[in-house]
């Protein structure tokens, strides 16, 4: 509670905070927006005995408080220099209030746990030990996310690249219903509180008013970018630049206008889930995109879980051990400069789309793995600059390879993520059954497909020749074939010799050359 003079301000409720000046009480209903600080929108209950009105405005509209200053004056039969004070006197403590909110808000958020002793040597210890590959992607496993190995992995190093200068970005794609919002829940639940913000509902212009380094090196989380529309353009400046701003025009109390530049810089690392995957493409040349797992496999081995939770048989304590470790390690990685000097023998697939992006994400995802692999690099120092780096090995570039192969895959294809995912299992199926032919119906019926996303698959798989018609008509129906089953694992051989050709070539350049004889 605050008190000044003649007014009391009582904040202990804050949708309800009570505003008392002699011999007005005014009630702010519903609270005040700490986002926007060049407006203050309230609806007031102003109270005078057995007298009272509500209204609805911005207190630093002039002509908005003005209308309440006579309709006080009015309705209440108090004096407009008295309701006047009041309203200045009522914004000023508003102000004060939200300022002070603000400020705790962020210091709560920002506020880093200070890890023990024993605590920086367990997570030093488990990042100094070797296989820390596949030993994180086990225990990812066993704090929670089940299935999504080679996923679940992926988006983990991606996560913990918002600690390098220019981090690596995600996007979850996958049915409705499929788990991509699990995955990416948790997964980010082994980053740190303080290191990351989780969107479910923000305007784009709330956006511009965060501190200006309130979002520098923080992991951004967005639920359902289908219903984030207002924040992706501002989501997509500040992965590409770094930073956003915009200038403004406010009002003082006064009523005085100034125009104000509002400034907030990154870098973040951003992680969304959808269904629509043509529908972010701006977003998604600039994002890593991963497809989760619908399978029926996936399907059992959750619905597994499932049960041994209900029956009581999973260790939660176990996986909250788990998830405390992680958020430690995340904790003690340090930024550090990453160079890797075999990026001139790096070269992406020649199927690849967009090869120029997609070759600084392969490059920028090794250089990740790298960062990860901190505390099992030799710390260097440059001779001219003396900055401090660490360098790339064999290994990580391996690694990387692992996980980088479904991605390029994908950006390779033709189709779509979802068409692909259809025309797979369309083949399983035929194969399974040993038939050369189907119809739409009979697909349908079998892979669990609506009517609207098939008939959308089959224009596409139609476009590219992958499926063609053999008979029918339009009354009766058609029977379609597959004129290949082999495009995808074709695709998929030529990437992984793509992949293992580099590796080879690394090590030959590596190998001391005979010296010729004169």
């Amino acid at each position: 509670m605050n008190t000044s003079g003649k007014l009391r301000i009582d904040t202990t409720n804050s949708d309800h905070i009570i505003y008392k000046h002699t011999p007005m009480e005014i009630a702010v209903l519903g609270g005040i927006r700490l986002e926007g600080l060049d407006r203050m929108r309230v609806t007031l209950k102003v109270q005078v005995e057995h007298l009272s009105l509500r209204h609805n405005l911005d207190l630093y509209n002039d002509n908005q408080t003005e209308k309440l200053i006579r309709k006080i004056a009015e309705r209440l039969e108090i004096g407009t220099s008295v309701a006047a004070a009041a309203l200045t006197d009522l914004t000023d403590e508003l102000e004060k209030y939200r300022l002070e909110e603000i400020e705790r808000t962020v210091s709560a958020e920002n506020q880093k746990k200070l890890l023990s002793t024993d605590e920086i040597k367990e997570a030093q210890s488990y990042l100094k030990a070797p296989n820390l590959m596949a030993r994180t992607m086990e225990d990812i496993g066993r704090s929670g996310v089940i299935g999504e190995e080679s996923n679940r992995l992926l988006m983990y190093i991606i996560f913990t690249s918002r600690k390098r200068a220019t981090p690596l970005h995600v996007i979850s794609l996958g049915s409705s219903g499929n788990g991509k919002t699990h995955l990416q829940e948790k997964v980010s639940a082994l980053i740190p509180d303080e290191d990351k913000l989780e969107i479910t509902k923000l305007s784009g212009n709330a956006f511009y008013y965060f501190g200006q380094q309130e979002l520098r090196n923080k992991l951004i989380l967005i639920e359902d970018m289908d219903g984030a529309d207002e924040v992706l353009y501002p989501l997509r400046e500040i992965k590409s630049k770094k930073q956003i701003t915009k200038t403004v025009v406010i009002k003082n109390t006064k009523g005085e206008t100034r125009t104000v530049t509002l400034k907030v810089e990154g870098p973040v690392c951003v992680s969304g889930c959808t269904t629509k995957e043509s529908m972010y493409e701006d977003n998604a040349n600039r994002s890593f995109l991963i497809y989760v797992d619908e399978s029926a496999e996936q399907d059992e081995r959750i619905m597994n879980y499932q049960r041994r939770l209900s029956a009581g048989k999973v260790d939660l304590s176990e996986q909250w051990d788990i998830i405390d470790a992680f958020k430690n390690m995340q904790r003690v990685l340090q930024p550090i400069t990453v160079r890797n000097p075999f990026a001139e023998y790096l070269h992406i697939p020649k199927e690849v789309f967009k090869p120029r992006r997609t070759n600084a994400h392969y490059l920028a995802f090794i250089e990740a793995v790298t960062f990860y692999h901190q505390y099992q690099r030799e710390r260097q120092a440059d001779t001219l600059t003396g900055e401090e780096f660490i360098e790339t090995t064999i290994e990580d570039i391996q690694e990387a390879n692992k996980l980088m192969k479904e991605i390029l895959l994908r950006k390779s294809d033709d189709l779509n993520g979802a068409t692909r995912n259809y025309f797979e299992q369309l083949k399983s199926w035929l194969q399974k059954e040993d038939k050369n032919s189907f119809t739409n119906a009979s697909a349908r019926k079998e892979l669990r497909v609506n009517a609207s996303n098939q008939k959308r698959y089959m224009i596409a798989l139609q476009e590219w020749g992958l499926v063609q018609k053999v008979k029918g008509d339009k009354k009766n129906g058609f029977n379609y074939e597959v004129t290949t089953y082999e495009d995808q694992k074709q695709r998929n051989q030529r990437i992984e010799s793509v992949l293992d050709n580099i590796v080879d070539e690394i090590k030959k350049s590596m190998k001391p050359k005979r010296s010729s004889k004169a």
